[in-house]
């Protein structure tokens, strides 16, 4: 697995590295917070950064934050002080885990797994939204359909929805692609004079 560290301090950086690589993690990246971030972390390409702030400010949080909101990878955050604010911009910015006070070497891989495994719980339950809304916004576009060929056809809902599928099947699409087809043929023609 491949870490990328952040830290304004090349000391605790260093303390850090050394904690991973005991854990038995080497595939280790140092990155220059001074740097473009969101460059520099996309190049070395890792499964999960790792941000150690000491004392942060509320604009230097902030533009962490919009960092970890730039990328798709599970982010652990390390801080000295916190406040409910700034845990729950860290939680919005997308932060995996975010310990506060709790940067000891034996703690670093334990939250680097949580990091990982709360990113990956959190990636499938928005993989499955999107899969719920674009389930909801087909139907509702299939309805429509159906509703349009009531009218225009004088069919009851199970013929329009047959004459859906059969057209469906025919054209080798699928029935939502069917139905927005009709949809917009519809929105077209109702148009016209």
């Amino acid at each position: 697995m491949r870490i990328a560290i952040i830290d304004t301090s090349t000391t605790r950086a260093a303390i850090i590295s050394e904690g991973l690589r005991d854990a038995g993690l080497t595939d280790l990246v140092v990155i220059d917070p001074a740097g473009p971030l969101v460059a520099q972390i996309e190049a070395c390409a890792p499964e999960v950064v790792l941000i150690n702030l000491e004392n942060p400010s509320r604009d230097v949080l902030e533009d962490f934050f919009a960092v970890s909101r730039a990328l798709d990878r599970p982010i652990a955050m390390f801080v000295d002080q916190s406040d409910a604010q700034a845990t729950m911009a860290a939680v919005d910015a997308g932060v995996s885990a975010y310990v506060v006070d709790g940067l000891a070497r034996q703690r670093i891989k334990p939250v680097l797994d949580l990091a990982v495994r709360r990113f990956q719980a959190f990636s499938r339950l928005q993989a499955e939204l999107a899969e719920a809304k674009s389930a909801l916004a087909d139907r509702q576009t299939i309805d429509r359909a159906k509703a349009i060929l009531m009218k225009r056809r004088g069919l009851d809902e199970p013929a329009a929805y047959a004459l859906l599928r059969g057209h469906a099947m025919k054209s080798n699409r699928r029935i939502a692609e069917v139905a927005e087809a009709i949809v917009t043929s519809e929105a077209l023609l109702g148009d016209l004079p």
